[in-house]
C-alpha cells in the first residue's frame, strides 16, 4: 500500500539517505548543495517545512518511508518534485505518489523539469498526464556540466 501523509521530524534521516545516494543523484542530474551537505540539508528543509505555499509529503510504502513529493512556486508556475529511494525503483511507487500528490493540490497547470535521459522520470510523469512542453539546456552539478533537459506540463 502506497500513501502520502505530512513530513514529520523522523522522516529526515531517510530522505537524507535517499538523496545522499550517490547513483540516485546521478540519475537526477540537477542537484543543490543540500545534497551533498548534512547541515544544508537540514536548513533547506526547515525553510521549506515552514512555507505554507509549498505542499510537501512524505511517500510511505508498505510501512516505509521510501520518499517525498511536493508542490511548490508561484501559482502561474506550480512544480512538481519527488523523490523515491533507489531501492524501490519500478514498483510504479513514484506514480502512485505523484497522482495522489496531484490530487491533493489541484493546481493546472503544473510543470516538471527533468533531466532528458532520465527515461524512468519522464514515464511516471507522461503516466500522471504530463507532456513534454519545451527542451532546453541546464547545468547539472552532479555531472559537472550541461545536460539537455525536458520541460513538461500538466493542463
Amino acid at each position: 500500500m502506497i500513501f502520502l501523509r505530512e513530513v514529520r521530524d523522523e522522516d529526515l534521516p531517510a530522505f537524507w539517505r535517499h538523496v545522499s545516494d550517490p547513483a540516485a543523484r546521478h540519475v537526477a542530474a540537477v542537484t543543490r548543495q543540500y545534497h551533498y551537505d548534512r547541515g544544508h540539508f537540514d536548513a533547506h528543509w526547515a525553510r521549506i517545512r515552514s512555507n505554507p505555499e509549498v505542499l510537501m509529503r512524505t511517500v510511505v510504502a508498505d510501512d516505509e518511508v521510501v520518499g517525498h513529493a511536493a508542490v511548490y512556486g508561484p501559482p502561474d508556475e506550480r512544480e512538481v518534485t519527488y523523490w523515491i529511494d533507489r531501492a524501490h525503483w519500478g514498483r510504479g511507487i513514484a506514480t502512485a505518489a505523484l497522482v495522489a500528490l496531484i490530487d491533493l493540490d489541484g493546481t493546472r497547470p503544473l510543470h516538471a523539469h527533468v533531466v532528458a535521459d532520465n527515461v524512468g522520470s519522464i514515464r511516471v510523469l507522461e503516466k500522471c498526464g504530463f507532456v513534454i512542453t519545451e527542451h532546453g539546456r541546464g547545468f547539472a552539478q552532479e555531472r559537472g556540466g550541461e545536460i539537455d533537459e525536458v520541460l513538461l506540463t500538466l493542463k
